[in-house]
């Protein structure tokens, strides 16, 4: 595994270091001397999304960056981007971001679709399920920091987030007693915002190196002894057939989620999902 880890670094080395130019499988595998269907295959595992995939968010979030704080004109940033033509860069970037890139450069607003992938080279692994009534604590302002390279690390399932104003409600929440954190040694593995009051979740992000832990259902478990009267959580996520999803939907059914009502949170297009206690599923396949 530390082996596989490394080829992947590498990899995720090489795309960020040539994003401005058109990049895919068969070069990145070139460039760092692997199979193509071998990196395929421990990349996908690894980060979760493919390198296509992983290649794409990347360059249309420069490229986002660059509708926001550059003047540079449409057509250079999509050639930027690795697009032959601003049509093309406009179809794929509307899809992505819900807006054409004119309109996002006139609102102002940077968000991120993808962030560089930061690996931990010497991950602990979980021998054991994780114990929810004593594994997952309360957060303190002191793991702000480590919540912070969670979430940029998982930032994808998280559209028009703002970490600015973020970081304001996260220390209103520890405050509150509603943000929940997980560590394994001093990595944040996992971490829940949620509302107790209205049993709603603000935040919940699962380190990608420690998938298949059981590590979200332990979240819902210690959610669900937090609220008194509310045996049912809520949480919003991408609508169907969002371009932008990396597969957060599915998450949330395999949990036990169900679909509730279309909403428009920030000006995105979301739906609200609920999970009924009853209904929460042992999966290990979050």
């Amino acid at each position: 595994m530390q082996n596989n880890i490394e080829k992947v670094i590498a990899a995720i080395d090489y795309i960020e270091s040539h994003l401005s130019e058109k990049v895919d499988l068969e070069l990145v595998a070139g460039a760092v001397h692997y199979s193509k269907y071998y990196l395929h295959r421990i990349f996908t595992k690894t980060v979760g999304l493919t390198v296509h995939d992983y290649v794409k968010r990347r360059q249309l979030t420069e490229a986002a960056k660059l509708l926001i704080f550059s003047d540079k004109p449409i057509l250079e940033i999509a050639f930027i981007a690795g697009y032959e033509s601003q049509q093309a860069f406009t179809d794929i970037f509307k899809a992505m971001y819900k807006k054409s890139p004119g309109q996002y450069r006139d609102d102002e607003e940077f968000y991120p679709l993808q962030l560089k992938y930061i690996l931990n080279k010497n991950p602990m692994i979980l021998e054991q399920r994780v114990d929810w009534e004593t594994d997952i604590q309360f957060a303190t302002m002191e793991d702000i920091p480590k919540w912070l390279e969670l979430v940029r690390l998982v930032v994808d399932g998280f559209p028009c987030l703002d970490e600015t104003n973020y970081i304001e409600q996260l220390k209103e929440s520890i405050i509150k007693k509603q943000a929940l954190i997980l560590k394994d040694d001093d990595i944040a593995i996992g971490i829940m915002g949620i509302t107790t009051a209205t049993g709603s979740i603000d935040f919940l992000g699962i380190h990608p190196q420690y998938k298949k832990q059981g590590i979200a259902q332990a979240f819902l478990k210690k959610a669900f002894s937090l609220l008194i009267e509310n045996n049912e959580i809520t949480v919003t996520t991408f609508r169907e057939g969002d371009k932008a999803d990396t597969g957060h939907r599915d998450s949330l059914k395999r949990l036990g989620f169900a679909e509730a009502e279309l909403l428009i949170e920030f000006g995105y297009p979301t739906q609200r999902f609920v999970l009924h206690k009853e209904n929460l599923e042992d999966t290990n396949n979050e």
